[in-house]
Protein backbone atom coordinates (compact mmCIF):
# COMPACT_ATOMS: atom_id res chain seq x y z
CA UNK A 1 0.00 0.00 0.00
CA UNK A 2 2.93 2.27 -0.68
CA UNK A 3 2.12 5.65 -2.20
CA UNK A 4 4.00 8.12 -4.34
CA UNK A 5 4.15 11.36 -2.43
CA UNK A 6 6.22 14.47 -2.09
CA UNK A 7 8.46 14.67 0.92
CA UNK A 8 9.98 17.45 2.95
CA UNK A 9 13.79 17.29 2.84
CA UNK A 10 14.92 16.32 6.29
CA UNK A 11 18.07 15.85 8.28
CA UNK A 12 18.10 13.12 10.89
CA UNK A 13 14.32 13.15 11.27
CA UNK A 14 13.59 9.73 12.72
CA UNK A 15 12.46 8.02 15.89
CA UNK A 16 15.03 8.54 18.63
CA UNK A 17 16.26 6.09 21.24
CA UNK A 18 14.67 7.59 24.34
CA UNK A 19 13.98 4.44 26.38
CA UNK A 20 16.75 3.25 28.67
CA UNK A 21 16.71 -0.02 30.59
CA UNK A 22 14.46 1.30 33.38
CA UNK A 23 11.96 2.71 30.87
CA UNK A 24 11.97 -0.53 28.86
CA UNK A 25 11.25 -2.50 32.04
CA UNK A 26 8.45 -0.06 32.93
CA UNK A 27 7.01 -0.44 29.42
CA UNK A 28 6.70 -4.22 29.76
CA UNK A 29 5.29 -3.97 33.29
CA UNK A 30 2.87 -1.24 32.22
CA UNK A 31 1.42 -3.35 29.39
CA UNK A 32 1.35 -6.62 31.37
CA UNK A 33 0.05 -5.24 34.64
CA UNK A 34 -3.42 -3.98 33.72
CA UNK A 35 -6.67 -3.90 35.64
CA UNK A 36 -7.26 -7.66 35.50
CA UNK A 37 -5.37 -8.49 38.68
CA UNK A 38 -7.50 -5.92 40.57
CA UNK A 39 -10.85 -6.66 38.97
CA UNK A 40 -11.16 -10.25 37.69
CA UNK A 41 -8.34 -12.25 39.24
CA UNK A 42 -10.72 -15.13 39.97
CA UNK A 43 -10.85 -16.45 36.40
CA UNK A 44 -7.93 -18.82 36.87
CA UNK A 45 -9.43 -20.05 40.15
CA UNK A 46 -12.77 -20.64 38.42
CA UNK A 47 -11.08 -22.82 35.81
CA UNK A 48 -9.03 -24.86 38.29
CA UNK A 49 -11.33 -25.24 41.29
CA UNK A 50 -8.68 -25.15 44.01
CA UNK A 51 -6.31 -22.68 45.62
CA UNK A 52 -3.20 -24.79 45.10
CA UNK A 53 -3.82 -25.49 41.43
CA UNK A 54 -4.74 -21.84 40.82
CA UNK A 55 -1.35 -20.69 42.14
CA UNK A 56 0.41 -23.38 40.08
CA UNK A 57 -1.35 -22.10 36.95
CA UNK A 58 -0.38 -18.48 37.68
CA UNK A 59 3.27 -19.48 38.17
CA UNK A 60 3.23 -21.73 35.09
CA UNK A 61 1.75 -18.98 32.94
CA UNK A 62 4.54 -16.70 34.08
CA UNK A 63 7.13 -19.33 33.15
CA UNK A 64 5.61 -19.86 29.69
CA UNK A 65 5.49 -16.09 29.16
CA UNK A 66 9.16 -15.84 30.15
CA UNK A 67 10.13 -18.60 27.70
CA UNK A 68 8.21 -16.86 24.93
CA UNK A 69 9.75 -13.50 25.84
CA UNK A 70 13.27 -14.96 25.77
CA UNK A 71 12.59 -16.29 22.28
CA UNK A 72 11.43 -12.79 21.29
CA UNK A 73 14.64 -11.38 22.77
CA UNK A 74 16.66 -13.47 20.33
CA UNK A 75 14.38 -12.43 17.47
CA UNK A 76 14.91 -8.80 18.47
CA UNK A 77 18.71 -9.15 18.28
CA UNK A 78 18.50 -10.71 14.80
CA UNK A 79 15.97 -8.29 13.27
CA UNK A 80 16.50 -5.15 15.41
CA UNK A 81 13.55 -3.23 13.94
CA UNK A 82 10.43 -1.84 15.56
CA UNK A 83 7.18 -3.67 14.90
CA UNK A 84 7.67 -6.88 16.88
CA UNK A 85 5.97 -9.80 15.13
CA UNK A 86 5.51 -7.82 11.92
CA UNK A 87 9.26 -7.28 11.51
CA UNK A 88 10.04 -10.88 12.51
CA UNK A 89 7.68 -12.24 9.85
CA UNK A 90 9.12 -9.87 7.26
CA UNK A 91 12.67 -11.01 7.98
CA UNK A 92 11.81 -14.72 8.03
CA UNK A 93 9.27 -15.15 5.24
CA UNK A 94 9.17 -12.19 2.82
CA UNK A 95 12.00 -13.45 0.60
CA UNK A 96 10.63 -16.98 0.36
CA UNK A 97 7.75 -16.38 -2.03
CA UNK A 98 6.64 -13.23 -3.82
CA UNK A 99 2.96 -13.75 -2.99
CA UNK A 100 2.86 -15.78 0.24
CA UNK A 101 6.00 -14.39 1.88
CA UNK A 102 4.68 -10.95 3.01
CA UNK A 103 1.18 -12.30 3.76
CA UNK A 104 1.71 -13.36 7.44
CA UNK A 105 3.13 -9.96 8.37
CA UNK A 106 0.26 -8.17 6.63
CA UNK A 107 -2.43 -10.28 8.29
CA UNK A 108 -0.84 -9.62 11.68
CA UNK A 109 -0.54 -5.87 11.13
CA UNK A 110 -4.02 -5.51 9.62
CA UNK A 111 -5.79 -7.41 12.42
CA UNK A 112 -3.77 -5.73 15.18
CA UNK A 113 -3.81 -2.16 13.86
CA UNK A 114 -7.38 -2.02 12.59
CA UNK A 115 -9.20 -3.96 15.29
CA UNK A 116 -7.59 -5.89 18.13
CA UNK A 117 -5.39 -3.23 19.73
CA UNK A 118 -7.79 -0.27 19.34
CA UNK A 119 -10.53 -2.41 20.90
CA UNK A 120 -8.17 -3.43 23.70
CA UNK A 121 -7.25 0.19 24.42
CA UNK A 122 -10.96 1.10 24.40
CA UNK A 123 -11.77 -1.58 26.97
CA UNK A 124 -8.92 -0.47 29.23
CA UNK A 125 -10.02 3.17 28.99
CA UNK A 126 -13.64 2.25 29.78
CA UNK A 127 -12.41 0.42 32.90
CA UNK A 128 -10.45 3.53 33.90
CA UNK A 129 -13.54 5.71 33.38
CA UNK A 130 -15.75 3.37 35.40
CA UNK A 131 -13.47 3.44 38.45
CA UNK A 132 -12.78 7.17 38.08
CA UNK A 133 -16.44 8.20 38.20
CA UNK A 134 -17.41 5.68 40.89
CA UNK A 135 -16.93 8.11 43.82
CA UNK A 136 -18.92 10.81 41.99
CA UNK A 137 -21.80 8.52 41.04
CA UNK A 138 -22.06 7.14 44.58
CA UNK A 139 -21.88 10.57 46.24
CA UNK A 140 -24.49 12.15 43.95
CA UNK A 141 -26.81 9.15 43.64
CA UNK A 142 -26.59 9.40 39.86
CA UNK A 143 -28.96 7.18 37.89
CA UNK A 144 -27.72 4.46 35.54
CA UNK A 145 -28.29 6.42 32.34
CA UNK A 146 -26.34 9.45 33.54
CA UNK A 147 -23.57 7.19 34.81
CA UNK A 148 -23.31 5.65 31.34
CA UNK A 149 -23.10 9.09 29.68
CA UNK A 150 -20.52 10.35 32.17
CA UNK A 151 -18.48 7.18 31.70
CA UNK A 152 -18.39 7.72 27.94
CA UNK A 153 -17.40 11.38 28.35
CA UNK A 154 -14.56 10.54 30.74
CA UNK A 155 -13.41 7.73 28.43
CA UNK A 156 -13.30 10.03 25.40
CA UNK A 157 -11.43 12.73 27.33
CA UNK A 158 -8.96 10.11 28.59
CA UNK A 159 -8.39 8.87 25.06
CA UNK A 160 -7.72 12.44 23.99
CA UNK A 161 -5.11 12.88 26.74
CA UNK A 162 -3.40 9.58 25.92
CA UNK A 163 -3.30 10.36 22.20
CA UNK A 164 -1.99 13.86 22.88
CA UNK A 165 0.85 12.50 25.03
CA UNK A 166 1.92 9.98 22.39
CA UNK A 167 1.57 12.59 19.64
CA UNK A 168 3.55 15.27 21.44
CA UNK A 169 6.76 13.70 22.72
CA UNK A 170 8.40 10.34 23.38
CA UNK A 171 10.22 11.88 26.33
CA UNK A 172 6.90 13.00 27.79
CA UNK A 173 5.50 9.49 27.25
CA UNK A 174 8.49 7.92 28.99
CA UNK A 175 8.17 10.15 32.07
CA UNK A 176 4.40 9.64 32.43
CA UNK A 177 4.63 5.91 31.74
CA UNK A 178 7.35 5.45 34.36
CA UNK A 179 5.37 7.46 36.90
CA UNK A 180 2.16 5.46 36.42
CA UNK A 181 4.07 2.19 36.42
CA UNK A 182 5.61 3.02 39.78
CA UNK A 183 2.16 4.01 41.10
CA UNK A 184 0.53 0.74 40.06
CA UNK A 185 3.46 -1.29 41.44
CA UNK A 186 3.14 0.64 44.71
CA UNK A 187 -0.57 -0.22 44.83
CA UNK A 188 0.26 -3.90 44.25
CA UNK A 189 2.85 -3.82 47.02
CA UNK A 190 0.24 -2.35 49.39
CA UNK A 191 -2.12 -5.23 48.57
CA UNK A 192 0.68 -7.75 49.07
CA UNK A 193 1.64 -6.06 52.33
CA UNK A 194 -1.96 -6.30 53.53
CA UNK A 195 -1.97 -9.99 52.63
CA UNK A 196 1.28 -10.67 54.45
CA UNK A 197 -0.15 -8.99 57.55
CA UNK A 198 -3.21 -11.25 57.32
CA UNK A 199 -0.91 -14.25 57.15
CA UNK A 200 1.02 -12.95 60.15
CA UNK A 201 -2.15 -12.75 62.26
CA UNK A 202 -3.11 -16.26 61.21
CA UNK A 203 -5.70 -15.88 58.42
CA UNK A 204 -4.61 -18.98 56.53
CA UNK A 205 -7.81 -21.05 56.45
CA UNK A 206 -8.55 -20.52 52.78
CA UNK A 207 -4.96 -21.16 51.73
CA UNK A 208 -4.81 -24.35 53.78
CA UNK A 209 -7.45 -25.94 51.54
CA UNK A 210 -4.60 -26.59 49.11
CA UNK A 211 -5.59 -28.69 46.13
CA UNK A 212 -8.97 -29.66 47.58
CA UNK A 213 -11.74 -29.28 44.99
CA UNK A 214 -9.46 -29.34 41.95
CA UNK A 215 -11.52 -29.68 38.77
CA UNK A 216 -8.63 -29.41 36.34
CA UNK A 217 -8.29 -32.16 33.73
CA UNK A 218 -6.45 -32.72 30.46
CA UNK A 219 -9.43 -31.26 28.62
CA UNK A 220 -9.72 -28.11 30.78
CA UNK A 221 -5.97 -27.49 31.32
CA UNK A 222 -5.52 -25.39 28.15
CA UNK A 223 -8.56 -23.28 29.07
CA UNK A 224 -7.12 -22.62 32.53
CA UNK A 225 -3.82 -21.61 30.96
CA UNK A 226 -5.62 -19.42 28.48
CA UNK A 227 -7.36 -17.42 31.21
CA UNK A 228 -4.09 -16.91 33.06
CA UNK A 229 -1.97 -16.10 30.02
CA UNK A 230 -4.36 -13.35 28.95
CA UNK A 231 -3.33 -11.48 32.11
CA UNK A 232 0.35 -11.88 31.15
CA UNK A 233 -0.08 -10.60 27.61
CA UNK A 234 2.34 -7.76 26.92
CA UNK A 235 5.72 -9.43 27.35
CA UNK A 236 6.49 -8.57 23.71
CA UNK A 237 6.33 -4.81 24.42
CA UNK A 238 10.05 -4.00 24.28
CA UNK A 239 10.56 -5.78 20.93
CA UNK A 240 7.75 -3.72 19.35
CA UNK A 241 9.67 -0.47 20.00
CA UNK A 242 13.24 -1.76 19.64
CA UNK A 243 14.32 1.20 17.47
CA UNK A 244 13.60 3.53 20.39
CA UNK A 245 15.43 1.53 23.06
CA UNK A 246 18.97 2.54 23.92
CA UNK A 247 21.48 -0.27 23.38
CA UNK A 248 18.73 -2.72 22.29
CA UNK A 249 21.09 -5.68 21.97
CA UNK A 250 21.54 -5.52 25.74
CA UNK A 251 18.48 -3.79 27.12
CA UNK A 252 15.73 -5.79 25.38
CA UNK A 253 16.98 -9.01 26.98
CA UNK A 254 17.58 -7.41 30.37
CA UNK A 255 14.17 -5.71 30.37
CA UNK A 256 12.50 -9.07 29.76
CA UNK A 257 14.57 -10.86 32.42
CA UNK A 258 13.67 -8.18 34.95
CA UNK A 259 10.04 -7.45 34.07
CA UNK A 260 8.44 -10.84 33.37
CA UNK A 261 9.60 -12.64 36.56
CA UNK A 262 8.70 -9.52 38.55
CA UNK A 263 5.14 -9.48 37.19
CA UNK A 264 4.87 -13.23 37.82
CA UNK A 265 5.88 -12.72 41.45
CA UNK A 266 3.36 -9.86 41.77
CA UNK A 267 0.53 -11.98 40.35
CA UNK A 268 1.22 -14.98 42.60
CA UNK A 269 1.60 -12.91 45.77
CA UNK A 270 -1.52 -10.83 45.09
CA UNK A 271 -3.57 -14.00 44.63
CA UNK A 272 -2.19 -15.31 47.92
CA UNK A 273 -3.13 -12.01 49.54
CA UNK A 274 -6.69 -12.13 48.22
CA UNK A 275 -7.15 -15.64 49.55
CA UNK A 276 -6.24 -14.61 53.09
CA UNK A 277 -9.59 -12.83 53.48
CA UNK A 278 -11.74 -14.14 50.60
CA UNK A 279 -13.12 -17.64 50.22
CA UNK A 280 -12.80 -19.57 46.98
CA UNK A 281 -16.43 -18.85 46.10
CA UNK A 282 -16.00 -15.12 46.78
CA UNK A 283 -12.89 -15.00 44.62
CA UNK A 284 -14.72 -16.63 41.73
CA UNK A 285 -17.87 -14.51 41.97
CA UNK A 286 -16.58 -11.07 43.03
CA UNK A 287 -17.06 -8.43 40.28
CA UNK A 288 -14.09 -6.46 41.65
CA UNK A 289 -12.09 -8.73 43.91
CA UNK A 290 -9.55 -6.08 44.98
CA UNK A 291 -12.30 -3.76 46.25
CA UNK A 292 -13.64 -6.45 48.59
CA UNK A 293 -10.11 -7.27 49.73
CA UNK A 294 -9.40 -3.60 50.45
CA UNK A 295 -12.56 -3.20 52.51
CA UNK A 296 -11.67 -6.22 54.66
CA UNK A 297 -7.89 -6.02 54.91
CA UNK A 298 -6.75 -2.43 54.35
CA UNK A 299 -9.22 -0.49 56.48
CA UNK A 300 -8.76 3.25 56.01
CA UNK A 301 -6.23 2.54 53.24
CA UNK A 302 -8.83 0.80 51.05
CA UNK A 303 -8.85 3.90 48.82
CA UNK A 304 -5.57 2.56 47.45
CA UNK A 305 -7.53 0.04 45.37
CA UNK A 306 -9.45 2.50 43.14
CA UNK A 307 -6.21 4.48 42.83
CA UNK A 308 -4.36 1.33 41.81
CA UNK A 309 -6.99 0.42 39.20
CA UNK A 310 -6.91 3.97 37.77
CA UNK A 311 -3.10 4.00 37.59
CA UNK A 312 -2.99 0.50 36.09
CA UNK A 313 -5.58 1.20 33.40
CA UNK A 314 -4.36 4.65 32.39
CA UNK A 315 -0.73 3.56 32.21
CA UNK A 316 -1.62 0.35 30.37
CA UNK A 317 -3.74 2.15 27.76
CA UNK A 318 -1.00 4.73 27.23
CA UNK A 319 1.66 2.05 26.70
CA UNK A 320 -0.48 -0.20 24.49
CA UNK A 321 -1.27 2.74 22.20
CA UNK A 322 2.44 3.67 22.12
CA UNK A 323 3.31 0.14 20.99
CA UNK A 324 0.63 -0.22 18.32
CA UNK A 325 1.58 3.12 16.73
CA UNK A 326 5.09 1.70 16.25
CA UNK A 327 3.63 -1.38 14.58
CA UNK A 328 1.63 0.92 12.29
CA UNK A 329 4.82 2.89 11.61
CA UNK A 330 6.79 -0.27 10.74
CA UNK A 331 4.06 -1.75 8.51
CA UNK A 332 3.66 1.52 6.60
CA UNK A 333 7.42 1.83 6.13
CA UNK A 334 7.43 -1.61 4.49
CA UNK A 335 4.58 -0.69 2.12
CA UNK A 336 1.89 -2.73 3.89
CA UNK A 337 -0.14 0.27 5.07
CA UNK A 338 -0.49 3.77 3.63
CA UNK A 339 3.01 5.21 3.50
CA UNK A 340 2.04 8.44 5.26
CA UNK A 341 1.56 6.50 8.52
CA UNK A 342 5.32 5.91 8.60
CA UNK A 343 6.05 9.63 8.48
CA UNK A 344 7.64 11.36 11.47
CA UNK A 345 6.93 14.81 12.85
CA UNK A 346 9.88 17.07 12.09
CA UNK A 347 9.44 18.92 15.39
CA UNK A 348 8.24 16.22 17.77
CA UNK A 349 10.03 13.19 16.27
CA UNK A 350 6.95 11.03 16.83
CA UNK A 351 5.01 9.00 14.21
CA UNK A 352 2.21 11.58 14.40
CA UNK A 353 -0.07 10.21 11.63
CA UNK A 354 0.06 6.69 13.13
CA UNK A 355 -0.80 8.09 16.57
CA UNK A 356 -3.80 10.01 15.21
CA UNK A 357 -5.01 6.94 13.30
CA UNK A 358 -4.95 4.81 16.45
CA UNK A 359 -6.74 7.55 18.38
CA UNK A 360 -9.53 7.63 15.78
CA UNK A 361 -9.88 3.83 15.61
CA UNK A 362 -10.06 3.62 19.40
CA UNK A 363 -12.67 6.41 19.44
CA UNK A 364 -14.82 4.36 17.03
CA UNK A 365 -14.54 1.39 19.38
CA UNK A 366 -15.53 3.56 22.36
CA UNK A 367 -18.63 4.80 20.54
CA UNK A 368 -19.67 1.33 19.34
CA UNK A 369 -20.87 0.23 22.78
CA UNK A 370 -20.00 -3.06 24.46
CA UNK A 371 -16.93 -4.47 22.70
CA UNK A 372 -15.64 -6.72 25.47
CA UNK A 373 -17.16 -9.84 23.90
CA UNK A 374 -15.65 -9.01 20.53
CA UNK A 375 -12.10 -8.63 21.84
CA UNK A 376 -12.40 -11.87 23.82
CA UNK A 377 -13.33 -13.81 20.71
CA UNK A 378 -10.57 -12.24 18.66
CA UNK A 379 -7.91 -12.58 21.36
CA UNK A 380 -7.35 -16.26 20.60
CA UNK A 381 -5.59 -15.03 17.44
CA UNK A 382 -2.79 -13.68 19.64
CA UNK A 383 -1.52 -17.20 20.25
CA UNK A 384 -1.59 -17.98 16.55
CA UNK A 385 0.75 -15.05 16.00
CA UNK A 386 3.02 -16.10 18.87
CA UNK A 387 3.29 -19.54 17.26
CA UNK A 388 4.19 -18.02 13.88
CA UNK A 389 6.90 -15.99 15.65
CA UNK A 390 8.43 -19.21 16.96
CA UNK A 391 8.39 -20.60 13.40
CA UNK A 392 10.12 -17.38 12.27
CA UNK A 393 12.83 -17.91 14.88
CA UNK A 394 13.39 -21.51 13.77
CA UNK A 395 13.51 -20.46 10.11
CA UNK A 396 16.08 -17.71 10.80
CA UNK A 397 18.28 -20.16 12.70
CA UNK A 398 19.02 -21.55 9.22
CA UNK A 399 18.52 -18.61 6.85
CA UNK A 400 20.36 -16.08 9.05
CA UNK A 401 22.80 -18.35 10.81
CA UNK A 402 25.66 -15.92 10.17
CA UNK A 403 23.93 -13.01 11.91
CA UNK A 404 25.57 -12.18 15.23
CA UNK A 405 23.34 -13.15 18.15
CA UNK A 406 24.33 -11.63 21.50
CA UNK A 407 21.70 -13.91 23.01
CA UNK A 408 20.54 -17.31 21.76
CA UNK A 409 17.89 -19.48 23.42
CA UNK A 410 18.19 -23.29 23.42
CA UNK A 411 16.28 -24.60 20.40
CA UNK A 412 13.93 -26.59 22.65
CA UNK A 413 12.41 -23.35 24.03
CA UNK A 414 10.87 -22.00 20.80
CA UNK A 415 9.75 -25.51 19.90
CA UNK A 416 8.00 -25.85 23.27
CA UNK A 417 6.40 -22.40 22.96
CA UNK A 418 5.28 -23.29 19.42
CA UNK A 419 3.56 -26.45 20.67
CA UNK A 420 1.86 -24.55 23.50
CA UNK A 421 0.80 -21.76 21.14
CA UNK A 422 -0.80 -24.28 18.79
CA UNK A 423 -2.70 -25.90 21.66
CA UNK A 424 -3.85 -22.55 23.04
CA UNK A 425 -4.96 -21.34 19.61
CA UNK A 426 -6.95 -24.45 18.74
CA UNK A 427 -8.43 -25.23 22.18
CA UNK A 428 -11.12 -22.47 22.29
CA UNK A 429 -12.24 -23.38 18.77
CA UNK A 430 -12.43 -27.14 19.42
CA UNK A 431 -13.61 -27.25 23.04
CA UNK A 432 -16.13 -24.41 22.91
CA UNK A 433 -16.96 -23.58 19.29
CA UNK A 434 -19.12 -20.49 19.01
CA UNK A 435 -20.34 -18.42 16.06
CA UNK A 436 -18.46 -15.45 17.48
CA UNK A 437 -15.15 -17.09 16.58
CA UNK A 438 -16.08 -16.20 13.02
CA UNK A 439 -15.13 -12.62 13.93
CA UNK A 440 -11.46 -13.55 13.96
CA UNK A 441 -11.78 -15.46 10.71
CA UNK A 442 -13.63 -12.55 9.09
CA UNK A 443 -10.77 -10.20 9.96
CA UNK A 444 -8.24 -12.63 8.49
CA UNK A 445 -10.34 -12.89 5.32
CA UNK A 446 -10.63 -9.10 5.13
CA UNK A 447 -6.84 -8.87 5.42
CA UNK A 448 -6.45 -11.32 2.55
CA UNK A 449 -8.87 -9.36 0.36
CA UNK A 450 -7.01 -6.10 1.07
CA UNK A 451 -3.61 -7.73 0.58
CA UNK A 452 -4.10 -8.92 -3.02
CA UNK A 453 -4.93 -5.60 -4.73
CA UNK A 454 -3.13 -3.11 -2.50
CA UNK A 455 0.02 -4.92 -1.31
CA UNK A 456 0.70 -7.69 -3.82
CA UNK A 457 -0.55 -5.90 -6.95
CA UNK A 458 0.34 -2.46 -5.52
CA UNK A 459 -2.86 -0.81 -6.75
CA UNK A 460 -2.86 2.89 -5.91
CA UNK A 461 -5.57 5.53 -6.25
CA UNK A 462 -4.50 9.09 -7.14
CA UNK A 463 -6.52 10.46 -4.21
CA UNK A 464 -4.06 8.81 -1.83
CA UNK A 465 -1.33 11.16 -3.04
CA UNK A 466 -3.56 14.13 -2.23
CA UNK A 467 -4.27 12.64 1.20
CA UNK A 468 -0.55 12.17 1.86
CA UNK A 469 0.21 15.74 0.85
CA UNK A 470 -2.62 17.04 3.04
CA UNK A 471 -1.31 15.11 6.08
CA UNK A 472 2.18 16.47 5.45
CA UNK A 473 0.88 20.03 5.36
CA UNK A 474 -1.31 19.68 8.45
CA UNK A 475 1.03 17.65 10.68
CA UNK A 476 4.38 18.74 9.16
CA UNK A 477 5.64 15.18 8.85
CA UNK A 478 8.26 13.62 6.58
CA UNK A 479 9.54 10.14 5.72
CA UNK A 480 12.02 9.07 8.42
CA UNK A 481 15.65 10.04 7.87
CA UNK A 482 17.14 10.96 4.52
CA UNK A 483 20.87 11.20 5.00
CA UNK A 484 21.32 13.14 1.75
CA UNK A 485 19.12 16.00 2.92
CA UNK A 486 20.52 19.41 3.62
CA UNK A 487 20.13 20.40 7.25
CA UNK A 488 19.61 24.10 6.62
CA UNK A 489 16.97 23.38 3.96
CA UNK A 490 15.17 21.13 6.42
CA UNK A 491 15.27 23.78 9.11
CA UNK A 492 13.73 26.32 6.76
CA UNK A 493 10.98 23.84 5.93
CA UNK A 494 10.28 23.21 9.58
CA UNK A 495 10.35 26.83 10.71
CA UNK A 496 8.36 28.29 7.83
CA UNK A 497 5.04 27.25 9.32
CA UNK A 498 2.96 29.96 7.65
CA UNK A 499 4.10 29.06 4.14
CA UNK A 500 4.10 25.29 4.55
CA UNK A 501 1.85 24.68 1.48
CA UNK A 502 4.26 26.71 -0.64
CA UNK A 503 7.23 24.89 0.80
CA UNK A 504 5.71 21.55 -0.10
CA UNK A 505 4.68 22.62 -3.61
CA UNK A 506 7.94 24.27 -4.55
CA UNK A 507 10.68 22.52 -2.59
CA UNK A 508 9.34 19.01 -2.13
CA UNK A 509 9.93 17.28 -5.42
CA UNK A 510 11.63 14.07 -4.45
CA UNK A 511 9.40 11.02 -4.92
CA UNK A 512 9.20 8.48 -2.15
Amino acid sequence: MSTTATSIPQHNVKLRRELGLFSAVCLIISVMLGSGIFVSAGNALKNTGSVGMCLVIWASCGLLSLLGALSYAELGTVVNKSGGEFSFYQAAFSDKHKFWGPLPSFIYSWVSIMYVRPAEVAIIILTFAEYSIQPISIATGMDEENVYVLKKIVAILTLGIITFINYTSVKCFVKIQNLFTMCKVAACICVIGGGLYQLYIGNTANLMTGFKGTTLSIETLPIAFYSGLWAYDGWTASTVVSEEIKNPQRNILLSILLAVPFVTLIYVLINVSYLTVLTVDEMMEAPAVAVIFGARALGHFSCIIPFGVAAATFGCALSVQFGITRLCFAASREGQMLEVFSYVSVKRLTPAPAVVLQGLLTLICLLCGDIVALIEFASFLVWMFYGISMVALLVMRFTKRDVKRPFKVPIIIPIFVLVMSTILFLTPIISNPKPQFLIGLVFILSAFLIYIPFVYQKTRFPIVDDFTKFIQMVMKVVPPENDDADEETCRRCVDDVDDIPGVIDVMLTEKV
